[in-house]
């Protein structure tokens, strides 16, 4: 007896031909965090609607296709016309925004720019567990306010970016969920690809990153963060005969490291790597790491997604969010005086890790339930759209209005 479920209609919820998604963010390679969350969006939206034509609006097109092979199709949305974009905006169904730290001040208005021109043509928008933050500029803030109020959902990835856009004066319900990076799949980082970074073996390993001042971290003073992790670097060498590994996580870090490398005194036990690997290499080469300190978010993100000790260095609210969050220590900044109290801190760490490890990894499980909850809540707009259209599809055409001819 054929016990299979009987065939839906054509066009009925679920059965969408091929809808197509487009996915809007700080993508094309010009940062690790931001290529981690687009290998989580498009997997997500892989997972929910496998059958979906999905198109990433990059910087970078051509570093997007050769790394990115999940996205079917790669749109330049800078140096272009806007005929160019609005073109492929308009064939959309939904477009997803984020995630990450796109609305800020000097950037806001120019994502929203283009979420504005899709809403216009009727296209459904999503704001993807993004961040937000500093918002101070006239027209980021009325961007942002008028914006996501005409956005069917508004989920954010920290409590700081929620606070942010009440005080900005965005009246709707924000969700506050978890960095989508938080769901990357780790790969293996072998023991070949440690060779050819010249990474010593039998030794300790820590991990720092450092990035550059900007709007993001405006008020970090270069010439005393680098003296001071350079004095946290040489104390690791000394107190656990490690060597100090800086990661990169965006192409002007390097500079930044060799700068902090340049201030050690064992200048010798520190290593910068140079490769060029995924996300997912990225989160399988901190495997190979004992301790982590970093400022960038998506460092610190990486190293608790490994178990590893980590010490965050909150530059901005969005790092000092999530080292609370996973139960790390949490200082206030990153500053010269401050010395004593981070070698304090690292030392802290390294002795009362073995007791803190399960806080950490309760702490990441539940962050990573959050993160898969803004994927779910994805899914159920899709589910709407394709509700809606379904029917629309049902209603019957208008019939024309009978004529009667005029009595003589």
């Amino acid at each position: 007896m054929n016990t299979a479920p009987p065939e839906p209609p054509p066009g009925a919820p679920g059965t969408h031909a091929r809808p197509r998604i487009g996915l809007l963010g700080s993508y094309g390679g010009f940062n690790m965090g931001d290529e981690s969350i687009l290998t989580c969006l498009l997997g997500c939206l892989r997972t929910q609607r496998p059958q979906a034509r999905l198109v990433v609006f990059s910087r970078n097109a051509a570093h997007t296709r050769t790394h990115h092979h999940d996205a079917d199709e790669v749109v330049d949305w800078e140096g272009v016309s806007r005929n160019h974009v609005l073109d492929a905006l308009t064939g959309l169904d939904l477009l997803v925004l984020g995630g990450g730290g796109i609305l800020f001040d000097g950037e806001a208005r120019r994502y929203l720019r283009l979420v504005r021109a899709a809403q216009e043509h009727g296209v459904r928008t999503f704001a993807y567990a993004v961040g937000a933050g500093p918002l101070r500029e006239p027209d980021d803030r009325e961007a942002v306010r008028t914006v996501l109020a005409e956005m069917d959902d508004v989920v954010v990835r920290d409590e700081e970016s929620r606070l942010v856009l009440e005080e900005v004066g965005v009246e709707r319900e924000i969700v506050v969920t978890a960095d989508p990076a938080l769901l990357l799949a780790s790969e293996t980082f072998t023991d070949r690809m440690m060779s050819d970074e010249g990474m010593p073996a039998g030794v300790r390993l820590v991990g720092m990153s450092v990035r550059e001042p900007g709007r993001a971290a405006e008020n970090l003073d270069e010439g005393g963060y680098h003296a001071l992790l350079a004095d946290v670097a040489d104390f690791l060498v000394r107190r656990l005969d490690a060597h100090v590994v800086f990661l990169p996580m965006e192409r002007h870090d390097v500079r930044h490291a060799h700068a902090v490398l340049s201030h050690m005194t064992a200048p010798d036990k520190g290593r910068i790597l140079h490769g060029t690997y995924s996300p997912g290499q990225l989160l399988g080469f901190m495997r190979h790491l004992d301790l982590a300190v970093g400022m960038r978010l998506h460092f610190v993100i990486f190293a608790a997604l490994s178990g590893l000790p980590v010490l965050p260095l909150p530059y901005s609210g969005k790092v000092f969010d999530f080292a609370r969050r996973i139960g790390a220590p949490a200082l206030v900044g990153v500053a010269r005086e401050q010395a004593g109290l981070l070698l304090a801190e690292v030392d802290r760490l390294w002795d009362e890790y073995p007791q803190r490890r399960a806080v950490l990894q309760s702490r990441v499980r539940e962050l990573r339930t959050l993160a898969e909850e803004t994927c779910v809540r994805c899914g159920n707009l899709l589910d709407d759209i394709e509700a809606a259209e379904y029917a629309e599809a049902r209603q019957p055409p208008p019939q024309a209005s009978e004529v009667r001819p005029l009595s003589a």
